[in-house]
């Protein structure tokens, strides 16, 4: 899949501005948007958009093909006449430049309540068929997923392998009974999940009438309390007595940590998913990509071999490679779905059959500036090391921030960061390394919203292997100044990365100028 020049911007939807605690689909994410268009930015990259379980990270999701509720926008459910504008005026204080997740949490959910409730009594003809086709359209997953959420609820909050060993293990019997007793919350469940897909479907096509394309992002595991393994445990590694995970997923020991990395997820059994021609691994790509145009597979090695440690082991030191049927999948995948436009994670130790396996399906990888200037010439992260089919990056979601990065290197690191640029103003760092991913021959450029605002490490998304306080930041409305906007366009413009073909919205733009009307 050959990705034309260009490049974007790296937000979460939770890091929008808005009154109400969290970012949403409501009007910060069109003006974000328009602020994309305007500086010809042609990629919006976001984390993964499901629903988040422990810790809010997108990481770790009870469904890895449903939305996440607290995205959906009260404005816009106002709009349709299921809130009122006085019910919008009761909620709280929010904290306004981070997520404060749990008070979000308690403070939206009666009024997502309410909303369903009035829709359920009062909807009409065509919005009901509307909801009724969209249960239908999502059955492979909409109906587990409403019903886990709901039991979730039951049992309070705790991880499906510690519900009643009945409805734990799916006996049809146990399925029955609560599919009738929670038909109200289920319906909810529903609800929200229609919401989300409607307001998250009206944002992308506002997108993409202005030429812009959404970069969703696919993590390759799924989290152990999730309806993905409740619903089909057969498919992964789990203990038979407990349902606890018999092999875990993780990363071997390298450079970064002596002990590895224990990610704890369930690893798949490769060899069942084979047997139904890996339809739950189809499933969930047809779920992602109603809502994004191109997605990033995080950990893509995992397609190759990963690393599985035993139910039991505190760090990831005892594990072993066991090997995955990556070129079966993807050709598999190719025959259901098309090609399709993947972009590969292979940061980390890669192996010459994981760049084999990347090469062969034409997918990009991912170059990642801030890793490039702690060895020599050779170092593959540098500019002048770069192919044509990757995305680069100043930094990830997982970085700090360039500000950040830039204080705290080893002062020989910066030393060689200002030699290889030849010139540099400390103010301006964030620049700096924007620039050198514009200027790179890599297909596609992307930043983080925090560099180009040149925030520090106070605005960082994410901080591996750091339990709390990840996930929360948010940018005020008023940082996207125009001052930024110009200098973006400016910088996009010289390195040849503005839009080839005017957009829907130009064409309808001058339309408008020629007939003298004008839509603000």
């Amino acid at each position: 899949m050959a990705f034309p020049r260009s490049s974007g911007i790296l937000l979460h939807p939770t890091s929008l501005p808005s009154r109400f605690g969290i970012g949403d689909l409501g009007p910060a994410a069109y003006q974000f948007v328009d602020f994309l268009f305007e500086n010809g930015q042609q990629i919006w990259q976001v984390l993964p958009l499901e629903p988040t379980g422990h810790g809010n990270s997108p990481y770790m999701c009870y469904s890895a093909m449903a939305g996440n509720p607290s995205l959906i926008s009260l404005e816009r459910l106002q709009e349709k006449g299921l809130l009122t504008e006085d019910e919008l005026n009761s909620l709280p204080e929010y904290a306004a430049h981070w997520v404060d997740y749990d008070h979000v949490i308690q403070s939206k959910l009666p009024l997502l309540k309410q909303a369903s409730q009035r829709f359920h009594d009062h909807a009409e003809l065509g919005q009901r068929r509307e909801f009724d086709k969209f249960c239908a359209h999502n059955h492979f997953w909409l109906n587990d997923y409403a019903l886990f959420m709901a039991l979730k609820g039951v049992f309070g909050g705790k991880s499906w392998h510690q519900w009643d060993e009945a409805i734990a293990q799916r006996h049809p019997e146990a399925l029955e009974h609560w599919r009738v007793e929670l038909l109200n919350d289920t319906f909810f469940q529903k609800f929200l999940q229609f919401e989300f897909f409607q307001q998250w479907g009206d944002l992308r096509a506002y997108a993409n009438d202005a030429g812009i394309q959404i970069m969703g992002d696919i993590p390759i595991y799924v989290a152990h309390d999730s309806v993905d393994v409740w619903a089909f445990p057969e498919l992964f590694h789990l203990d038979p007595e407990t349902g606890a995970p018999k092999l875990m997923a993780g990363v071997p020991p390298d450079y970064f940590s002596a002990t590895g990395q224990l990610w704890g997820n369930p690893i798949y059994r490769w060899d069942r998913l084979q047997e139904t021609d890996f339809e739950w691994w189809v499933e969930r790509f047809r779920a992602t990509f109603q809502l994004v145009d191109m997605v990033r597979i995080d950990h893509f090695r995992g397609f190759c071999a990963f690393w599985a440690v035993a139910q039991g082991e505190e760090t990831a030191i005892n594990g072993e490679w066991l090997e995955a049927p990556g070129e079966i999948f993807f050709k598999t995948l190719q025959e259901k779905m098309g090609t399709l436009p993947i972009i590969a994670e292979d940061l980390g130790v890669i192996t010459p059959d994981v760049v084999a396996l990347r090469e062969q399906f034409q997918f990009p990888g991912m170059k990642i500036l801030q890793f490039a200037f702690g060895s020599g010439p050779d170092n593959h992260f540098l500019p002048f090391n770069h192919d044509r089919n990757f995305v680069v990056y100043t930094g990830t979601h997982d970085n700090d921030t360039t500000q950040g990065w830039f204080q705290t290197l080893p002062d020989w690191e910066r030393e060689a960061f200002r030699n290889y640029l030849g010139c540099t103003s400390d103010s301006g760092i964030h620049w700096d390394l924007i620039r050198l991913a514009m200027g790179s021959v890599a297909n596609q450029a992307v930043f983080p919203l925090q560099d180009t605002l040149g925030l520090g490490t106070e605005a960082r998304m994410n901080f591996p292997g750091k339990a709390e306080g990840n996930w929360q930041w948010r940018y005020p409305q008023e940082a996207l100044t125009r001052e930024v906007s110009d200098r973006l366009r400016f910088m996009t413009q010289i390195y040849g990365r503005l839009p080839q073909q005017p957009s829907q919205r130009h064409h309808r733009q001058e339309a408008e100028q020629h007939s003298g009307h004008h839509h603000g």
